[in-house]
């Protein structure tokens, strides 16, 4: 079976248009993932009782949620820029095994969820607050987002198999179908209309529907347009030479957006030790600002593959366009984002129904951490370049600074009495621009370092 389709595209065609083409579908895929959280938010946040602390209810269970996207897309990472280089090397044998292996590891990855769905929920919640009925909202809606989380592990690894051979266009379609599917149920089954009111469980419930519409749409064309790859059950045996070469890649990749989860727990005990209305605030922004991270996020997914495919044909020339393309439109995009949520600060946190009090710390912290984008966007293109040459520790190094090393002792100092009346909690939000500064810095430099060793060596 040929790979010339994925060789024409990734290998020959300009990067310029390579971005863009591959790029938007990548981008909107990624920023529709966002939505799930914050349209189940819109809608619990409006309910007709309790809202606020429905809100508050999912603000506490999203670091598992983070933690499930975080396992399933690292995951999918480490199987994007393996097949990726599979194919760019004509080694077409191998992307089968990298294929049928990550179904494999997809399967290991839904069966922990589920035990932790049933077995650890409860724990977890109460580690964080001790209101009763948080604790009850919150059970219910990650226990269930995490005994159906077979829909979110599958969809982000069957969406890196799309995109690993340039038909990121259709696993934009499959991340559509199922926002879409999220979007319609939320308020069938929050508000009851049609069927029993189910509130915060209702949102899970939708969620799970789309999530899981997503997975069957993305295997679905999976299965159908990747002709590059052979599928079969003798490709889903474990290969444990495979499976270390897909963490190798893509565990950094796991490590980062896992210390996201680690980062919004942490804050999230932090915050509270100030006010209950300043985790809701966090949690709400931290959603809100997710449509920005999640495109970097996208375009990041684009430079791994165009930037892997090209150094494993050994064009120094497409790999230094790689690079440079895919710096340049993530800062435009953060750039952007940082202008939009500057104006709109107040109408964005609007339109939750916060009480006042939240409401003016959601706004304090869009206009005081938006600051960062710029340089966060640096950051997360480098972790793009760094996971695709093979530096993972660079990038795990990235990660580290700017989600836990530069933040949670920072933010635990500036929480403290001195600081933590609720009038300077804007204090804490400095945090986030004071780390992505000196994370960029330390990005900067290694950047010229692996130049040096791996970009100017090539001959191509």
């Amino acid at each position: 079976m040929k790979n010339e389709e994925a060789m024409s595209k990734l290998g020959t065609e300009k990067i310029n248009k390579l971005m863009l083409t591959m790029g938007i579908p990548m981008i909107l895929s990624m920023v529709l993932q966002a939505v799930y959280n914050i349209v189940d938010s819109a809608f619990v946040s409006n309910m007709r009782e309790n809202g606020e602390m429905a809100l508050n209810a999912l603000t506490l269970a999203f670091p598992i949620q983070m933690l499930m996207v975080a396992v399933g897309v690292g995951t999918g990472v480490g199987v994007n820029a393996l097949l990726a280089k599979s194919l760019g090397q004509g080694n077409q044998k191998k992307a089968c095994k990298v294929a049928g292996n990550s179904m494999f590891l997809g399967a290991v990855i839904y069966v922990v969820f589920l035990i932790f769905g049933l077995v650890g929920v409860h724990g977890y919640i109460c580690s964080q607050t001790r209101n009763p009925l948080v604790i009850d909202m919150a059970s219910d809606y990650l226990g269930i987002c995490c005994v159906f989380s077979m829909g979110i592990i599958f969809f982000s690894i069957s969406e890196k198999l799309l995109q690993a051979t340039g038909r990121s266009h259709l696993s934009t379609i499959a991340q559509i179908s199922g926002a879409l599917t999220n979007i319609v149920l939320d308020p069938i089954f929050i508000y009851g209309w049609g069927v029993p009111e189910m509130g915060a469980r209702g949102a899970a419930i939708a969620t799970v529907i789309g999530q899981i519409v997503s997975m069957v749409v993305a295997i679905f064309f999976h299965l159908k347009y990747n002709k590059e790859i052979e599928n079969g059950l003798r490709y889903m045996k474990p290969d444990g030479k495979v499976i270390k070469e897909i963490y190798s890649i893509g565990l950094p990749a796991i490590i980062a957006q896992a210390l996201m989860v680690v980062m919004t727990y942490g804050l999230n005990i932090i915050l509270g030790r100030v006010s209950e209305s300043a985790v809701t605030a966090y949690g709400l922004y931290y959603k809100i600002q997710q449509f920005l991270l999640f495109a970097a996020f996208g375009l990041r997914d684009v430079i791994t593959p165009v930037v892997s495919f090209n150094h494993g044909m050994g064009s120094k020339k497409r790999v230094k366009e790689g690079i440079k393309c895919g710096m340049l439109y993530t800062l435009i995009i953060m750039a952007v984002g940082l202008i939009v949520l500057e104006i709109f600060a107040a109408p964005f946190a609007s339109i939750f129904g916060l009480s006042g009090e939240t409401e003016a710390l959601c706004v304090s912290a869009i206009h005081i951490i938006s600051i960062s984008f710029v340089f966060a966007g640096m950051n997360v293109a480098f972790q793009g370049v760094f996971q695709a040459l093979d530096s993972g520790v660079e990038s795990l190094v990235l990660s580290v600074c700017r989600q836990f090393l530069f933040v949670l002792p920072v933010a635990w100092f500036l929480s403290l009495p001195a600081f933590h009346a609720p009038e300077k909690i804007w204090y804490v939000w400095l945090t986030f621009p004071i780390a992505e500064v000196v994370t960029a810095i330390i990005g900067c430099r290694f950047m010229k370092k692996i130049k040096r060793n791996k970009i100017d060596v090539l001959e191509g």
